[in-house]
């Protein structure tokens, strides 16, 4: 953790930043896409596949606050007050509801769409966000972790949604 905030630049904080904050358009933004998509080109496959990944995205959400109300482990600049984050989230730190919730969205997207050029990208931006957690200072290295657990759980419970 002390040497990502070392290495940290402005360009690389506002880049990860950005990546952060996306996830809100991303995880809404996607299923509701798809199910767009899906009325407009009376494709039931594509609209079933939406409420399927909007799902594992709310369950994985759900978990994650659950066990965060429970298990209330301090931020990282909390446990630590020489580290500084970039900024100062609330709530608590274990498990990564971001890391949790795009990992949700990448896993059941790679589960209903088994292709590279849907796998790759999901995934990409999943680590990303995971990554950028622990650089702003937000996160654990094991809250992440456990986030994507949680968010890759989900996908795989709720697969038989997926057609």
């Amino acid at each position: 953790m002390d040497n990502l905030a070392k290495s940290r630049t402005p360009e690389k904080t506002r880049y990860l930043l950005g990546v952060t904050n996306s996830i809100q358009y991303v995880e809404a933004g996607v299923p509701a896409a798809m199910f767009i998509g899906g009325v407009l080109g009376h494709d039931k496959e594509l609209r079933e596949n939406s409420l399927y990944v909007a799902s594992s995205t709310a369950i994985s959400l759900g978990l994650t606050l659950l066990i965060k109300h429970f298990v209330r482990r301090p931020r990282p600049f909390i446990r630590n007050k020489t580290f500084i984050p970039v900024y100062r989230a609330g709530s608590t730190s274990f498990p990564s509801g971001h890391t949790s919730t795009t990992f949700a969205l990448a896993s059941s997207l790679s589960i209903a769409y088994p292709k590279w050029y849907v796998i790759a990208p999901a995934f990409i931006y999943a680590g990303t966000v995971g990554y950028s957690r622990m650089y702003l200072g937000e996160h654990f290295p094991t809250d992440v972790a456990a986030g994507a657990t949680i968010g890759v759980g989900s996908a795989v419970a709720l697969s038989g949604l997926s057609r």
